[in-house]
Parts: structure tokens; C-alpha cells; sequence
């Protein structure tokens, strides 16, 4: 009565601290419609699909209301596909440079494979997308053993089916002895819906928002705010526990296997 298998997320989670290369993107891609959104507002869907990220963007009230604004109209299907051509053809420009492990993550993947612990991975990212960064993760050390991305599968986040596809790629069964772990409200969501034991990260998150740097600079106070703040949100979606860093993810397991043993489900 073990966990057999962890599934992480990939920007924000195990590469790519903070989560920056998609945001700065759907910024640009607004502005290039001179509509200018907010860093909160593009990062809010943050680990979904990219074209539903784009989609919930659209109908945001305050942003539909900037478009309506200046095209006498909200945004429609066809704004949603040329937006979203620009936003590939811009993050493709960048991807290759925001696949750095983020610090703790190869050495937690180390000792969950010393346990005989399997590492599955879903992602907000389409298949193109990840032959990029997971390449790049991969020449600095981070390659988990199953990648699913939402082309794989009817639908992406929040909805289950690329956890259930790790768990079958992967031999993993029952869902119960499997733990997601993620950085985005759409990651608890997954693994909520998934019947897993679900984990959020708080630094080098999204839902966070700042560099290493920037979490280091910050006032302890204020950081500890800020951490409390993003924890309320996780615990808000039912996340079963919330971790300072993802090099801590196998004390939780080790917790979660205690309660395994006295007969406990997520």
C-alpha cells in the first residue's frame, strides 16, 4: 500500500520557474490587437490548454469589454485562432530558453526512483511545444518517464484524462497509489478530478508568479503573505497538501503512504 507513481507538472513545476515563458507571451499577443492585459489576468487560466488559456482570456469580462471597446464587438472564434497562430509562432521563438530545472527536481526525481517510484508528466503545452522543452529539460537532466500532453487525449486540463493516460502508459493502478503534483489551479483541479492525491507547489509557481531572485529579495513577511495567499487558493480546490518547494514532494509521499497503510483514499 505504496505510492507507485507521481505525475508533475512540467513550466512552472519541474522547469521553468515561475512560469514566464507563456505569460509574456499572451500579453503580446493582446497588445499586438492593442488590447493590453494584465500579468494577473493572462496568468488566472494558467495550465490549461494554450488555446483554451486564450479562449477564458477572451471572455474575461474586463478584457471582452477592452475588445468590445475598440472593435465595436467581443472577441469571436476566428479572433481566438489568429491570436492563438500569433502566440505559437511567438512562443515557439523563445520556448528553447525556459526548459531549466527548476532547483530540487532532479535530485527528488533521483530518490522517488531509488523507492522504484514512476514519473508520469502532463502540461498545458501542445506535443509540438513539448519535443521542445522536454529536448531541452532532457540535455539538463530532467526527463520523466511518460510525457501526455492534451493532444493525446479528448480534452486537457482540468479534466482528468491525461493523468489517466500516464496511469495506463505507466501501469499504474489504483488511481489512489498515484500523487499530481502541480503550480496552477487547473493542476489540483486534474488531480482532484483524477481520484488522486494532488500536492501544490508554491515557489517557482505560477499561481506565485516571481523569479528565484525575486523570492529570494523579498521581505519575509511579505513573501509569507503572498505564499498563504496561493496555499488558500490550492486548498480552495481541494488539494490534499501544499509543499514549500518540489524538492519536499517525497515527505509528502512518505506521509501519504502512512495513511495508505491505515487505509485512507484521496
Amino acid at each position: 500500500m505504496k505510492i507507485k507513481g507521481v505525475i508533475l507538472d512540467w513550466a512552472g513545476t519541474a522547469v521553468d520557474y515561475g512560469c514566464f515563458a507563456p505569460v509574456a507571451v499572451f500579453i503580446e499577443v493582446f497588445a499586438n490587437k492593442g488590447v493590453d492585459i494584465t500579468l494577473e489576468e493572462a496568468r488566472k487560466p494558467m495550465g490549461m490548454l494554450k488555446i483554451d488559456h486564450l479562449r477564458t482570456l477572451c471572455e474575461m469580462e474586463r478584457i471582452a469589454g477592452l475588445w468590445e471597446d475598440k472593435y465595436g464587438r467581443i472577441p469571436n472564434d476566428a479572433d481566438v485562432n489568429e491570436m492563438y497562430a500569433d502566440f505559437e509562432r511567438l512562443l515557439f521563438s523563445i520556448l528553447a530558453n525556459y526548459a531549466e530545472p527548476i532547483p530540487g527536481v532532479i535530485a527528488l526525481m533521483e530518490r522517488l526512483r531509488e523507492q522504484g517510484i514512476k514519473i508520469g508528466s502532463t502540461t498545458g503545452y501542445t506535443f509540438d511545444m513539448m519535443k521542445v522543452v522536454s529536448a531541452e529539460a532532457k540535455k539538463r537532466g530532467y526527463a520523466p518517464d511518460c510525457l501526455v500532453t492534451p493532444d493525446d487525449v479528448p480534452a486537457g486540463r482540468p479534466y482528468p484524462w491525461m493523468i489517466y493516460e500516464n496511469a495506463i502508459r505507466l501501469g499504474l493502478y489504483p488511481m489512489k497509489h498515484m500523487v499530481k503534483a502541480g503550480d496552477t489551479i487547473s493542476d489540483i483541479q486534474e488531480g482532484v478530478n483524477a481520484g488522486v492525491w494532488t500536492v501544490g507547489i508554491l515557489k517557482g509557481s505560477s499561481e506565485l508568479g516571481l523569479t528565484e531572485a525575486e523570492v529570494a529579495a523579498c521581505p519575509p513577511e511579505e513573501l509569507k503573505e503572498k505564499l498563504e495567499a496561493v496555499e488558500l487558493k490550492y486548498r480552495a480546490e481541494g488539494a490534499h497538501y501544499v509543499i514549500d518547494s518540489i524538492g519536499e514532494l517525497d515527505t509528502v509521499i512518505a506521509e501519504i503512504n502512512a495513511r495508505l497503510a491505515q487505509g485512507d483514499k484521496p
